[in-house]
């Protein structure tokens, strides 16, 4: 999903450099160290290197653009959602300074995309969906898949609609919704299964350090009863 320089206009593309620094630096910074203690933000650090990983994985979907699988809500998961942002910028970064991934003026478009879009739909769901559930850790999972499934295809969408106010690219745009659409269901089935095999792995053993799954971990009052705990 990485956008290239010179496929959306001049505007399109400062305004989601202004979105993506706004909602990045402005506000999710300070946010993000409450996301993170001791114990826990080292992961972030490996959540960052797994997805550069993964990002670096492409395949053509047309006019330029590329389908990856996009991280997001695995992250937002693992480390909570303005931390995995943070994270995403990072890796869309340094992807596009050290490998040419995505263009230098798209980066803003790229983190709205991947770091903010993609993040937060996947958080949203991830909530949604564990809410739905019965309340125990191991529902953090299927949680956590359902919401990596639905921030693929809908980052695409988001891809499209930007590309509808200020796409550059000789493609027609029914043409570019169905491809980016077709192509994003596809990679967000495969996003659901590596999201679900990473989250349940640390959840087998760490439950703790997992920020999707604290609420389900907070300590209950003890009740003792006749000496026997109730």
């Amino acid at each position: 999903m990485h956008v290239p320089d010179g496929f959306l206009d001049a505007p399109t593309s400062l305004a989601t450099a202004g979105v993506a620094s706004v909602g990045v630096v402005g506000a999710l910074a300070g946010a993000a160290r409450r996301e993170l203690d001791d114990r826990t933000a080292p992961l972030a650090g490996l959540v960052a290197a797994f997805v550069f990983a993964t990002q670096m994985l492409n395949f053509p979907v047309g006019a330029g653009t590329s389908g990856h699988l996009l991280g997001g809500a695995l992250a937002a998961v693992l480390v909570g959602p303005c931390t995995a942002t943070l994270c995403l910028t990072v890796v869309l970064l340094a992807q596009a300074l050290l490998f040419a991934d995505g263009g230098l003026t798209a980066i803003g478009t790229n983190v709205t995309l991947m770091g903010l879009v993609g993040v937060w739909v996947g958080w949203l769901a991830f909530r949604g969906v564990r809410a739905l559930l019965p309340r125990r850790v191991a529902m953090v999972v299927p949680a956590a898949a359902a919401g990596a499934f639905l921030s693929v295809p809908v980052a695409a969408l988001g891809f499209v609609g930007l590309y509808a106010v200020g796409g550059q690219a000789p493609i027609p745009l029914d043409r570019l919704a169905t491809a980016m659409v077709g192509w994003h269901l596809l990679i967000g089935v495969g996003e659901a299964v590596i999201t679900a095999l990473a989250v349940s792995s640390i959840v087998a053993v760490r439950p703790d350090l997992v920020y999707g799954a604290r609420p389900l971990l907070q300590q209950r009052t003890l009740v003792v009863r006749d000496g026997v705990p109730a």
